[in-house]
């Protein structure tokens, strides 16, 4: 049986191969005599639904398991964060809620902390989403759901109220709303050229709050390999090593296998062979003019916790011409179970198309490549670079505040719409979305519900650790 594939059909109509822009708003109208505003705005749980304790240890399979209690402590922060590390939890739930069928390239993790600053290619500063680790093709309405759905337990954790949290939501839906519009009526090349640059976001900021934009801005551009050198690395004899923090930044055993008994070093040796070969020329010509010096392994954010994940580190010139690669294990994404298996073989791939697809502008060094252990056995995997002029968004002091929420919100909605319309229909889901306010309550609505749905399940597994179902490390073991 030929299994059901993700594709990605980014212009569409009822009935015209070459749809105007005005058939298609009109088809995307259209459909709201078939998913209403009120259908999208009702959360409705899945008859079976798994247990998201039983979902979180099906994970645990693929997973390096002396890692796997830290990601578990890390979600048990807050609900913010058990939602965060959740992706699968919710992509069942998802899958049951009606949509529209438009297709767009889903960032398939959409939550507010996963967007950022980043520099392009020709060092540019601009505003965009930041992960993509479970990208595949799918009705917009996932991710959109779930980022609101996020914004309202984000502000909840701050300690805000319901008029707080709907204000919030109100203002990601309706920039979504208002940049959809836009980009429907855009040439194609010109949405293609489109980015969020610092201007931009600095013209979404109100004026108190412009200062602390500034030390965001500051520290953002201040991300580069250099500063890494002098953060990540020590002298060690006359060479400079990664310095290990374990169990969060550790180097493996200089004979270290994995688990099919392949040499972990000639893996990695193979891996970066085979990423260098996709590259562009132009790029593949600077990158083999870095050795690598160093490596090791990095526990990252929340979702990625127990995938192996690596920083590598690289000299050119000299000492002062460093350059630090992450790599990440690109697994299935969450969403495959529902939406269909990726039309690439490679998990790697899969990331890197859809970073493209949605961001527009990536580092001059994303690429993927393949670790094969044998001839039955291969991991896909990503790399990029590690900091350079990138800038994530925390939840709490130092970043998404109650006070700046609004302003942060209007550009989490422009940034996921501008993804959206680069990879699939404006005209279709600007017709859907319209210009009342009728769409922005029906997201609330959503997200209101499924905070709640959130909160139970974030019970249960706190529950699930008090009585050792799910393990933590002992205290300060993470440390």
């Amino acid at each position: 049986m030929t299994p059901k594939l993700a594709v990605l059909n980014s212009v569409e109509s009822f009935n015209d191969p070459h749809p105007s822009i005005k058939q298609r708003l009109a088809d995307g109208k259209a459909l709201r005599k078939v998913i209403s505003f009120a259908v999208q705005g009702t959360y409705t749980p899945p008859k079976h639904r798994i247990d998201p304790i039983t979902i979180l240890e099906n994970q645990e399979k693929t997973r390096i398991a002396s890692l796997v209690p830290i990601r578990y402590e890390r979600m048990m922060a807050s609900a913010f964060a058990f939602y965060r590390g959740g992706a699968a939890i919710m992509a069942q739930d998802l899958a049951n809620q009606p949509t529209t069928n438009i297709t767009v390239q889903l960032c398939g993790d959409m939550h507010v902390s996963n967007f950022g600053l980043f520099g392009t290619a020709e060092h540019r500063l601009i505003f965009g989403i930041n992960d993509f680790d479970e990208t595949l093709p799918g009705s917009w309405e996932w991710d959109i759901k779930r980022l609101v759905a996020s914004a309202v337990i984000a502000c909840e954790s701050l300690g805000g109220d319901k008029k707080t949290s709907k204000a919030i939501v109100d203002h990601i839906s309706s920039e979504y709303q208002k940049r959809m519009a836009q980009y429907a009526q855009m040439p194609y090349l010109e949405l293609a050229q489109q980015f969020i640059g610092e201007k931009d976001v600095r013209r979404h900021f109100s004026p108190k709050h412009q200062k602390e934009l500034d030390v965001y801005l500051r520290g953002a551009k201040g991300h580069g390999n250099i500063q890494v050198l002098q953060s990540l690395t020590s002298l060690v004899g006359k060479n400079r090593k990664i310095i290990n923090k374990p169990p969060l930044i550790e180097h493996l055993a200089k004979n270290a296998k994995n688990a099919y008994g392949v040499p972990l070093a000639s893996l990695i040796d193979k891996a970066l062979l085979h990423y260098a070969s996709i590259l562009l020329t132009d790029r593949r010509t600077l990158f083999k003019r870095y050795f690598l010096k160093d490596f090791a392994r990095k526990v990252v954010g929340v979702g990625s916790v127990g995938t192996n994940c690596m920083v590598l580190y690289f000299e050119g010139v000299s000492v002062n011409d460093p350059l630090f690669l992450q790599y990440k294990e690109a697994q299935k994404s969450v969403l495959t179970p529902y939406l269909g298996e990726s039309i690439y073989k490679d998990m790697g791939r899969r990331v890197v198309s859809g970073q493209r697809l949605l961001q527009g502008a990536p580092d001059i060094f994303l690429g993927y490549g393949s670790m094969k252990y044998d001839l039955h056995h291969t991991q896909g995997f990503y790399l990029r670079q590690l900091r350079d002029m990138k800038g994530g968004i925390a939840v709490g002091a130092g970043g998404v505040t109650l006070e700046n929420f609004p302003d942060y919100a209007k550009l989490f909605g422009w940034a996921l719409a501008l993804g959206h319309a680069r990879s699939g229909d404006a005209a279709m889901i600007s017709g859907y979305c319209g210009t009342s306010g009728e769409f922005k309550d029906a997201m609330y609505s959503f997200a209101k519900s499924y905070a709640k749905q959130n909160a139970a399940d974030y019970d249960q597994f706190c529950k699930a650790i008090k009585i050792g179902r799910l393990t933590i490390p002992k205290k300060g073991a993470s440390q």
